[in-house]
């Protein structure tokens, strides 16, 4: 038995990629390079290729950069605080949550890469560290982020790189060798599992730790600066908040498409679809909560430039980008999350691709209307993003995709030992009502 689940789940990476597959890998592909392209242009040419100006100083990129960090914490949140808690649905999401964080991360820091204009700016920060801003220890929490990310993905990984390497024989010599290097000997001892059990254990609780000083000091780097809508001291906790909302929605749209390609509908079912379900309309319930005392606090604030930007956004130049982010972020998930006959799984599908919309529509208008409603006397300002931006944008949120194909067909895209746990759990389980049972008859 123990044999068949291994060679079931390990189909996504032992049959040969289709034509399909193909394609949408060089699509993917080719859209990166021509965003690569579109940055050369922006280097050679300088910011002045884009849509920001005075006073809109931030734009499409810092966007980018909030989303696609917010995005990573999926990961940190399904594999090592539900690790913690011990909740069995999360076993099928955890390896695809953590690859999300780890390949998520990278797009994010690069898209602040790409705002500075000249790369080599980046440089600064560590030559010159100025330890009262906030973009520097946004900075150190982003590296530790990804290097402790990185490790802990890796360690998880190392089990199942290990059945990869005993039972995939037809494999090209090069992954052969590469599943004999990455899996550090393991041999599943008894004294091996007991070592990384402590280890992943020791690290989730410095991983959970670590997800919200993240995206707190993120926030920081807008809430620590003179712009209005963004001084309520909700900002920090709702930036969390929405990052954890639509990283998890991106966690359930790639297991869903997984799950299809690969058939492995035995081993992840419509009950671990249902608890992922409750999981989003809990943190749909508690946007919504956040997001009205966000923009209460600019109309009860007083301010004439609080009050304006909060008109602005309700029925002014940017009302329909506000009530559209509303509507994917609340009203639409919330009646299908929350009527248990429209969770089928298609219709899941569809809420994730809409809140994810929603979410990187929420990032626009936290950050642009106040770009252009500066307290200083310029006057309201505007802002389009030009064809480089939206060109980046659509190879960077490529490349992340990208990233995540190439890496399910290499290795698992299920923890294989965590499902074997599940499969055996629930077989104890069985025999255990079955004994009682039996010990119920005979008396």
């Amino acid at each position: 038995m123990r044999e068949n689940i291994e060679q079931s789940l390990l189909s996504s990476v032992s049959r040969k990629p289709g034509p399909i597959y193909l394609g949408v890998c060089i699509f993917l592909g080719l859209i990166l390079l021509g965003s690569i392209a579109a940055w050369i242009w922006q280097i050679v040419y300088g910011l002045g290729v884009t849509g920001m100006n005075t006073p809109v100083f931030w734009g499409l990129y810092l966007v980018n950069f909030v989303f696609f960090i917010g995005i990573s914490h999926a990961g940190t949140l399904i594999s090592s605080v539900l690790r913690i808690t011990d909740t069995k649905w999360r076993r099928p999401f955890t390896r695809l949550a953590e690859a999300i964080t780890v390949f998520s991360l990278p797009f994010g820091a690069m898209c602040v890469i790409v705002d500075l204009g000249r790369p080599d700016r980046l440089l600064n920060v560590m030559y010159f560290p100025h330890f009262s801003s906030a973009i520097l220890w946004d900075v150190v929490c982003i590296s530790t982020y990804l290097i402790t990310s990185i490790l802990y993905f890796y360690l998880a990984l190392v089990p199942d790189i290990a059945i990869c390497r005993d039972v995939l024989k037809n494999v090209s010599p090069w992954r052969r060798k590469l599943y004999s290097a990455l899996s550090l000997g393991w041999s599943g001892t008894q004294k091996q599992w007991k070592v990384l059990n402590r280890i992943m254990t020791g690290m989730s609780i410095f991983l959970f730790a670590l997800v919200v000083s993240v995206h707190t000091n993120v926030s920081f780097v807008f809430g620590m600066t003179t712009k209005p809508g963004w001084s309520s001291t909700i900002i920090s906790p709702f930036f969390v908040l929405g990052a954890i909302y639509c990283g998890v929605a991106a966690m359930i749209f790639f297991m869903i498409i997984f799950r299809k390609i690969f058939h492995l509908e035995m081993f992840i079912t419509q009950k671990h679809f249902n608890s992922a379900a409750k999981f989003l309309l809990a943190l749909c319930c508690f946007w919504l909560y956040a997001m009205i005392i966000e923009h209460l606090f600019g109309f009860y604030h007083g301010e004439e430039s609080e009050y304006h930007l909060f008109m602005d956004k309700m029925f002014g130049h940017y009302a329909i980008s506000f009530w559209v982010m509303f509507a994917c972020c609340f009203p639409i998930p919330f009646v299908v999350l929350a009527v248990p006959r429209f969770r089928t799984i298609t219709n899941l599908f569809i809420i994730c691709i809409v809140v994810n919309i929603g979410m990187w529509m929420e990032r626009f208008t936290i950050i642009v209307p106040s770009g252009t409603h500066p307290l200083l006397a310029w006057g309201t300002g505007s802002y389009s993003p030009s064809w480089v931006e939206w060109s980046i944008t659509a190879g960077w949120i490529s490349g992340f995709a990208l990233f995540i194909m190439i890496f399910v067909r290499l290795f698992p895209m299920v923890t294989i030992w965590e499902i074997k746990e599940e499969i055996e759990e629930t077989m104890h389980k069985k025999d255990t009502v079955t004994a009682k049972e039996g010990v119920g008859i005979l008396e």
